[in-house]
């Protein structure tokens, strides 16, 4: 652990540039990741809010200097100092706190997206579709500053730039004197307040405090939106700041973690999870941000602040794993809005369960690391991925096995989308990776297929519908057959698509998904040819660039969700050893927070793509929770009697259509 701590100190002090640009920018992997249920931001080493959108987590941005310098930041840090002693999360909190060091003195900087207790007694929430619980979020950015030693020259910078960058404030003071203030912009309908117990000052479109702090100095600033009423002193930001810490802990503590030393981790994305879920509708948006880069310099920028329906199996997997009951069932229930009565169903959806996800390319911002084009919507909500059905059908049988429920709706969902995947398996698709070149026929889509005949079978069977069990039992064994036909090469491992011997990690999903036992040669052929040949520097990528054709050009990291693919498949496979060390070295890669994004470059270990990412997550869990189990076994076996205590549910089962543990 402490050669991991020495790691990060060093991290914040690197930057990031895009090759043959002097552009340098904050390592993607040391940002602080806030939320509040509805509104999230990234917090850099700097003290600055660098990335944040209001009044939703896809509206346009306040701050968006991530992806350019004029897109506008909110910064409270010492005078000339640019790197924090040190940067945390409060235990068990979404709640960042920075320590500042300086010639003459210390300050402490604690930064909350406030959440409160339900407000809505008098009246009915215009957003909120699950059922509401005793808190949400109360619309403000919650700052407080308290000097600990010595005396700090402490500055506040804060420059809305509203539109993703494009349109200026105009600051207005409200009330008596120089302590509060409203920035709108003429060309837009979100305006922004800023509360404060220090002067403010305007200067343009930037708000600004310059103040010394002495020893005992305690101060804050709050931006609020839609309607919020702010805090007016310090005691009621301490307040806020106060219940939100106590929200997130008592939250934590539902959960069901092991005793184990990886538990941080396993409760860090926990709540990340809980962070990136839309409260009033329930989706889980699969990243914070769009178009953080897969290579810095490329043009592999997506946007990724929508929900994707093959999310749902290993959302549903990991919330229910570790106790999170209403979670699950809150994200289910927003799939099971989305797909009834539908036949055809889209890959993903808005947060709110819109649609229409148009991709637009924003010219004006240069993107991170001089990273083009920045893009906002993202075409591929109108491919055709055949895994969607196998995806969706998948969380319907585990969200019944856990639960022990059905809902009412859930028959026609199965009966509609057991027919489109008998429809369709046979046809070439954009595949998992939603690749923009030629549709082919991807081996994981067909698996997938087979997923959804599979796990409709198998509910029909449990729920007395014997016919159509029989039925799809027997399709179920024609799309198998054609897979192992077709999907197979000579040396007996799964290929990326028929007709090539090129590998592609989403192999690694079907000992998972249990399309063959973990036992069976090709099982086994195929985790290790991943392993040994799809991998640079032990990490595993997507598919080799120069075998595949997506539509893009150049190169990308390697995708962390499959390396920990490779650890829980590694475990199917009794390779405990490999496993548990792969493992390890992936958790040594958690950012300074513990937070992941979507790639982690393999020779320089920098974090790439949006931040933090829900999925890296998801697998993460999937993988611990799998390695604990083995070691746990492994323990048991060799002491003849299990002494220690790790209640851990049983990885290998819960998202394979065997025995899921009972709430």
């Amino acid at each position: 652990m402490a050669k991991k701590s020495a790691t990060r100190r060093k991290s914040t002090t690197q930057q990031l540039s895009s090759p043959g640009s002097a552009v340098r920018s904050t390592p993607i992997g040391d940002y602080g990741f806030l939320s509040d249920g509805e509104v999230s931001a990234l917090l850099s080493p700097n003290g600055a809010i660098e990335w944040m959108c209001v009044p939703r987590f896809d509206s346009a941005s306040v701050f968006g200097r991530i992806l350019g310098r004029e897109a506008g930041a909110f910064r409270i840090a010492p005078e000339d100092v640019l790197v924090p002693a040190e940067m945390r999360y409060l235990p068990g909190t979404m709640i960042i706190e920075t320590s500042w060091g300086t010639p003459t003195g210390w300050i402490i900087v604690r930064d909350a997206l406030i959440i409160g207790p339900w407000h809505h007694e008098d009246d009915r929430s215009k957003t909120y579709r699950r059922t509401p619980n005793d808190y949400e979020a109360e619309h403000m950015l919650v700052r407080t500053i308290r000097c600990v030693s010595g005396e700090v020259q402490t500055t506040m910078d804060c420059e809305p730039v509203f539109g993703y960058g494009k349109n200026h404030a105009r600051w207005e003071y409200t009330g008596p004197g120089y302590h509060a203030g409203t920035a709108s912009c003429d060309d837009g309908d979100v305006t922004v307040s800023l509360t404060s117990d220090m002067r403010i000052g305007f200067e343009g479109g930037q708000a600004s405090t310059r103040t010394l702090l002495k020893q005992g100095d305690t101060r804050f600033v709050c931006l609020s939106w839609g309607g919020a009423v702010p805090v007016r002193t310090y005691q009621e930001a301490y307040d806020k700041q106060v219940w939100t810490a106590h929200h997130w802990q008592h939250w934590l503590a539902r959960g069901r973690f092991p005793d184990h030393p990886w538990r941080g981790y396993l409760q860090r994305s926990a709540l990340t999870l809980k962070g990136l879920t839309y409260a009033p509708t329930g989706a889980i948006a699969a990243a914070g941000t769009t178009s953080l880069p897969e290579t810095p310099g490329g043009n592999r920028n997506y946007d990724y602040r929508f929900t994707w329906i093959r999310d749902a199996t290993f959302a549903l997997w990991g919330l229910y794993s570790l106790g999170f009951d209403w979670e699950a069932i809150d994200f289910f229930s927003f799939i099971a809005d989305l797909v009834t009565d539908e036949q055809d169903i889209q890959i993903m959806y808005g947060i709110g369960g819109e649609k229409k996800l148009t991709e637009v390319e924003l010219d004006w911002l240069p993107g991170y690391a001089n990273s083009r084009p920045v893009r906002i919507g993202n075409a591929a909500y109108a491919q055709r991925q055949h895994d969607v059905w196998g995806a969706l059908l998948d969380s319907v049988y585990l969200h019944f096995k856990a639960a022990d429920h059905l809902d009412s709706r859930i028959w026609g969902i199965l009966d509609a989308q057991v027919t489109e995947a008998l429809k369709y398996w046979r046809e070439p698709d954009a595949g998992i990776w939603e690749v923009r070149g030629e549709l082919q026929h991807f081996t994981s889509s067909k698996i997938m297929c087979w997923v959804a005949v599979d796990r409709g079978a198998k509910i029909a069977r449990m729920t007395g519908e014997d016919g159509k069990a029989a039925e799809w039992e027997l399709a179920a064994q024609e799309i198998k057959d054609d897979i192992l036909a077709n999907g197979v090469d000579e040396r007996g491992v799964l290929t990326q698509h028929y007709g090539t011997k090129a590998l592609d990690a989403s192999a690694l999903l079907a000992p998972l998904v249990r399309f063959l036992p973990p036992d069976d040669p090709i099982i086994r052929k195929t985790v290790l040819a991943v392993a040994d040949e799809l991998t640079v520097n032990g990490l595993v990528l997507r598919y080799k660039v120069s075998e595949t054709d997506d539509g893009f050009s150049g190169e990308e990291g390697s995708f962390t969700i499959c390396s920990f693919w490779l650890v829980s498949a590694l475990c199917e496979i009794g390779e405990y050893d490999r496993a548990r060390k792969l493992c390890a070295r992936l958790l040594s890669f958690a950012g300074p927070l513990d937070l992941y994004a979507e790639e982690i470059d393999a020779h320089s270990g920098q974090h790439l793509g949006n931040f933090p990412q829900a999925f890296t997550h998801l697998a993460l869990i999937n993988a611990v929770l799998h390695v604990i189990k083995l070691e746990a076994d492994h323990q048991q076996i060799a002491s003849g009697a299990w002494a220690g205590s790790v209640d851990v549910p049983d990885a290998r089962d819960v998202s394979s259509g065997e025995d899921v543990p009972q709430p």
